[in-house]
């Protein structure tokens, strides 16, 4: 079979959710043995030569279409008064990549096209303009509309949040216009799910969450995590991510400091505020910043945070860390989507009060962690094992080639 993966950015190196998620399927597609055309839009912020993905063999070729995606002022404000989609969307719209794609239609035999999340959806119309008998699946990382309604709801700064709103709202528009018109979606949470097909998608609408490579993440037994540690880990650069790790800092780690001020904070993640950064040497917090191996940061401490108050799909750095056997703390949003249980494999919190007591027994050893994290690590090879969600989307386009030929 071969695949044509259309990606908003080159899934590579695997270092945040979106890139990994798309690096996973690629790789275990081609483990599987099947060909995987990756046609990625090439950003300034993630920008990589078409070699990438060399080390994947002859079964993955990566494509390039360099798009300029970074944001511009004029443009949004234009977008604001004249746009007919979304800025969000707006971006990773280019003549260039559109024709690159009608290429490979018109010259290659392409089984299935899987367009990897909202901001590539655009261009559904020219996939089913050039090859309308080719299936194309959407895995939705995210139902984008909803993330931006709860920025919105948290934003205190009235311009802010009516312009939050105004975008959600466009976004809403937009996913109930073009969602809908593909053969299948992978939802990469059950709650996204049953959010789709509140939006009108029609069925097969299925559950297929993000996978782990255990390969990529086999812990190093010859690390032994230092005492006393908490971290968080995230890129900084999504805005649901920042405001947790804000929320946090202002609201549960002063409290922490101030009873248990040996108890240490280690924040790491690309694109770090200033405002963050400067918290460094500061209240035992420690800012590493871009951190090049996320697993290898993780397995230098012990306790792990999710303090997420917005956003959709999953949480891949959580399942993640669990693969290494961490004990995690997280929001109950944070935890959306992911087949955890409350006190067996995860801790959950939402309360500022609750965040506290749990640091505090932990720090006072009062805590389970090492068993709760090693129910983590079972549950992740039980359920998200990278080869068992490859064979869900072989199901999923098989099931697909059934459907055409009955069409």
């Amino acid at each position: 079979m071969h695949i044509l993966q259309l990606c908003f950015r080159v899934p590579f190196p695997p270092h945040d959710g979106g890139a990994i998620a798309m690096y996973d399927v690629a790789a275990g597609l081609a483990r599987a043995g099947h060909q995987v055309t990756v046609l990625a839009v090439n950003t300034p912020k993630h920008f990589q030569p078409d070699t990438a993905l060399d080390h994947l063999g002859s079964d993955v070729r990566l494509v390039t279409v360099p798009v300029d995606t970074r944001l511009r002022p004029v443009r949004a404000l234009r977008n604001l008064l004249l746009g007919s989609i979304p800025y969000n969307v707006e971006r990773f719209v280019n003549p260039a990549l559109a024709e690159q794609l009608t290429q490979i239609l018109q010259t290659e035999t392409i089984d299935v096209v899987q367009v990897e999340g909202t901001f590539v959806t655009w261009y559904i119309d020219t996939i089913r303009r050039v090859a309308p008998h080719v299936p194309v699946v959407l895995r939705a990382h995210n139902v984008e509309h909803t993330i931006w309604q709860m920025l919105a709801g948290r934003e205190y700064n009235f311009a802010k949040a009516w312009y939050l709103r105004h975008l959600a709202r466009r976004l809403e528009q937009y996913e109930r216009h073009y969602l809908p018109r593909f053969d299948a979606i992978a939802a990469i949470t059950e709650p996204d799910r049953r959010r789709l097909l509140a939006l009108g998608c029609p069925e097969p609408v299925t559950f297929i969450p993000a996978g782990v490579d255990a390969t990529r993440l086999a812990p190093d037994p010859t690390q032994r995590p230092r005492p006393r540690t908490v971290f968080i880990i995230g890129s900084l650069d999504w805005l649901p991510n920042r405001e947790g790790v804000e929320w946090f800092l202002t609201n549960i780690w002063p409290q922490v400091h101030e009873q248990l001020p040996e108890l240490e904070l280690h924040l790491a993640g690309k694109s770090t505020p200033p405002a963050i950064q400067h918290r460094h040497g500061r209240d035992n917090i420690h800012v590493h910043g871009f951190v090049e191996s996320a697993a290898k940061f993780m397995q230098q401490y012990e306790l792990m945070l999710v303090p997420l108050l917005s956003g959709g799909g999953m949480r891949i750095k959580i399942i993640e860390g669990m693969a290494l056997g961490k004990c995690i703390l997280s929001t109950g949003l944070g935890s959306e989507g992911i087949a955890v249980r409350e006190g067996h494999d995860i801790l959950l919190c939402d309360e500022p009060q609750v965040w506290v007591a749990r640091l505090r027994a932990y720090y006072e050893g009062e805590l389970p962690y090492q068993q709760i994290g090693h129910e983590a690590q079972r549950t992740i090879a039980r359920l998200y094992d990278n080869r068992r969600i490859i064979e869900r989307f072989l199901q999923l386009y098989g099931s697909l080639g059934s459907l055409r030929e009955s069409a």
